[in-house]
């Protein structure tokens, strides 16, 4: 069962959110949910809030709570994954109508939109990407750095298809073929690189330079092609091709910098330039 988690806005609050592609459905974190109608001060009062309200919910009954899922989501304190109460919308609207709230309407249109825009992209591939663009319109990124970044989704999974025909396991594996990649053009282990951005939970490569990504997209497209044309068998023979895609974009790094005099590889990171973030949601996701 493939599971996609997003983070999404709703008037400017967080709400962890689950894309469930077997069962086509959203799962929501309830604590994020919680948090919004009632106007938690952190997350953690919101989620003493649910505590209090599941339990009570219990003791009088309530069978929607006993229908709670738990799937793991990154903690929004420190990053970690931790086992959270998720809820479809069926069983969500059920529990917000235990929650006095005036947030609780436009909440539960909120719910319907999100959902009815994911059955329309599933539906049209091509809406996720004008979604995409919009979004990142709508947080602030130029035209020039959306086109590039919409075109590294494009060249990423153009990468990850080869990964799957030559066998690769999703997960621990193509974790560590990116890090092969980042670490032969750039230097740094991806983690590295997001430490030395002052990064923590956010994308990497939506806080790349103009640059940067050019360069990323060079080390995974040149990978893609090196990998149709050996065909590779496995793990280990894909981290060697992986590593010669990166070295590919790496050495074109160097030779810039000694034409620019100096590192190309920024700590810059989007906070530094963007404006506040407005409501928006990335839909796209990409295999790591």
């Amino acid at each position: 069962m493939t599971k996609k988690q997003l983070l999404q806005l709703f008037e400017q609050h967080k709400v962890r959110t689950v894309w469930d592609d077997q069962e086509e459905k959203w799962y929501f974190s309830i604590v994020d949910v919680c948090h919004v109608l009632t106007n938690q001060p952190d997350y953690d009062h919101a989620k003493n809030y649910w505590k209090v309200l599941k339990f009570r919910l219990i003791k009088e009954g309530n069978e929607s709570v006993t229908k709670c899922n738990q799937l793991k989501l990154a903690s929004p304190k420190d990053g970690k994954k931790y086992k959270t109460d998720v809820a479809d919308p069926e069983l969500l609207f059920r529990i917000i109508q235990s929650i006095p709230s005036p947030k609780a309407e436009p909440f539960k249109q909120w719910m319907a939109a999100v959902a009815a825009k994911r059955i329309e992209q599933m539906q049209d591939p091509e809406l996720n990407f004008e979604q995409a663009y919009s979004d990142y319109r709508r947080l602030g990124y130029s035209d020039k750095w959306i086109n590039q970044r919409l075109k590294s989704i494009e060249v990423r999974k153009e990468l990850t298809d080869e990964w799957d025909r030559a066998g690769v396991i999703q997960g621990q594996q193509y974790a560590s073929l990116t890090d092969i990649i980042t670490r032969a053009w750039s230097g740094k282990t991806t983690k590295q690189y997001k430490q030395f951005k002052g990064l923590k939970k956010e994308s990497l490569r939506d806080n790349m330079t103009n640059i940067e990504l050019a360069l990323n997209i060079l080390a995974e497209a040149s990978a893609t092609e090196i990998s149709k044309a050996q065909n590779p068998k496995g793990f280990s023979e894909s981290a060697k091709i992986a590593r010669k895609g990166g070295s590919i974009a790496g050495d074109a790094r160097k030779k810039l910098e000694a034409q620019v005099g100096h590192s190309v590889i920024s700590s810059t990171k989007a906070s530094d330039y963007l404006p506040p973030a407005k409501d928006a949601e990335v839909m796209i996701e990409e295999k790591e």
